[in-house]
């Protein structure tokens, strides 16, 4: 993992045997009839996201690209693309619009033996889009489901809890110096992460952790905008966490969107970082090459962070100080994906797939901004330097945070 590559047929077919057990049970955990629900105004019912990970799969690696006929055009075609609609143009269709869960199981088990029998003849970039695609989803799967009423996921429990120290906040000083961004050739990456490039980046101080509840119910108590995951009850504030309502907890990093870390950042002085800050503080050293993970070369574990499927929530922001880059700012990966000022664009050289044209480029529109590091729902093989996340910047369902930055 610490060296991101192609893989052969073999191992990419023991990765998706294991990322379809992920994302089977987490269909599992939900009672079927809220397979009908939109549990988020703006995306699919969930019954589309149980077919869409096979249809995709399918069109991808067997229609596409090694020209196999179809056995169910239909369903290739509706459950092909998700959506990303401008705000206050939402789907309208209802759930008899859509097939039998027991239609979508028989299709996707279809699909599951054609797969297997073929992806040893695809092009291995194309078998790790559809390994790395059905990865993505399972996060997303996680944020809707996060929205869910808690009866309809029975499967669900809560997370035991994690104690710390008690946090202080604290900026890190980083000096001037490179930054190294995007993917290196004849390694993996989806189009919009090459090609690798240095930029050079002046000298700035960062937070050392990302913004935590306590710090922002200070802003929302002074009038700022409530984050989405945040009710309040009697008075009181609480978070609406996967399994149900808890007291808000003050020492986890904020989930908010993009604007509303912009206002907070404004509030204090300060700035979201730009994309090759952010590279900086993260994975470089005083001296010598960038890293390709902030704690060095190890591959991925509980020590470094919470990432890669291990908890449903945060944890506090100072708990996986293992984690900390080599200028010792904690959790850039990890616990949240970290909002950047920064426009998701192009790098200089980019290239779109030829099998997956717009993958990137179709969001290549100023409102959707750059996100780095993962969430506790992000696969580990999400994790590498280059990977880039991006989101609108008002969509509030996401695991959002952010840190800040003064110049």
């Amino acid at each position: 993992m610490s060296a991101p590559s192609l893989l052969a047929a073999e191992a990419v077919v023991a990765e998706l045997d294991s990322a379809r057990i992920h994302t089977d049970a987490l269909f599992a955990a939900v009672r079927p009839e809220a397979l009908y629900t939109r549990p988020i105004p703006e995306r699919h019912r969930l019954i589309f996201y149980l077919g869409h990970l096979e249809a995709f799969d399918w069109n991808m690696v067997c229609r596409r690209t090694l020209g196999l006929p179809s056995f169910h055009p239909s369903f290739d075609q509706l459950f092909e693309f998700g959506i990303d609609p401008p705000e206050g143009q939402l789907p309208a269709d209802v759930p008899g619009d859509w097939p039998s869960v027991d239609e979508v199981l028989r299709y996707n088990q279809q699909v599951r033996a054609e797969i297997d029998r073929h992806i040893g003849s695809a092009p291995q970039e194309v078998a790790a889009i559809a390994l790395e695609h059905r990865l993505m989803h399972a996060e997303t799967l996680a944020y809707l489901f996060h929205s869910l009423d808690p009866k309809d996921k029975p499967g669900i429990r809560m997370d035991p809890a994690v104690t710390t120290e008690p946090f202080a906040p604290a900026r890190v000083a980083i000096p001037d110096g490179p930054a190294t961004l995007g993917q290196s050739a004849g390694a993996f990456g989806w189009d919009n992460e090459f090609d690798e490039h240095t930029v050079n980046v002046p000298a700035f101080e960062i937070g050392k952790h990302k913004v935590t509840s306590g710090e922002y119910l200070r802003f929302v108590e002074a009038g700022g905008p409530v984050p989405y995951y945040w009710t309040s009850r009697g008075g009181e504030w609480f978070y609406r966490g996967m399994a149900g309502l808890a007291p808000l907890p003050l020492d986890w990093p904020v989930y908010v969107t993009h604007e509303q870390a912009t206002l907070y950042a404004q509030s204090r002085g300060a700035s979201l970082p730009m994309e090759a800050q952010f590279h900086r503080a993260a994975y470089e050293t005083p001296s010598g090459p960038a890293r390709p993970f902030p704690w060095g070369h190890a591959d991925p574990s509980p020590a470094h962070g919470n990432f890669d499927f291990a908890r449903w929530e945060p944890v506090p922001v100072n708990a996986t100080p293992r984690g900390d880059s080599a200028f010792g700012v904690s959790q850039t990966v990890g616990n949240g994906w970290e909002w950047t000022s920064t426009p998701f664009g192009p790098f200089a050289g980019f290239r779109t797939f030829d099998f997956y044209p717009g993958y990137s480029r179709n969001f290549f529109d100023g409102d959707h901004f750059v996100m780095k590091g993962g969430s506790p729902r992000t696969a580990a093989r999400l994790l590498r330097r280059s990977f880039r996340n991006w989101f609108r910047g008002r969509y509030p369902y996401m695991y959002g945070t952010f840190r800040l930055v003064w110049h």
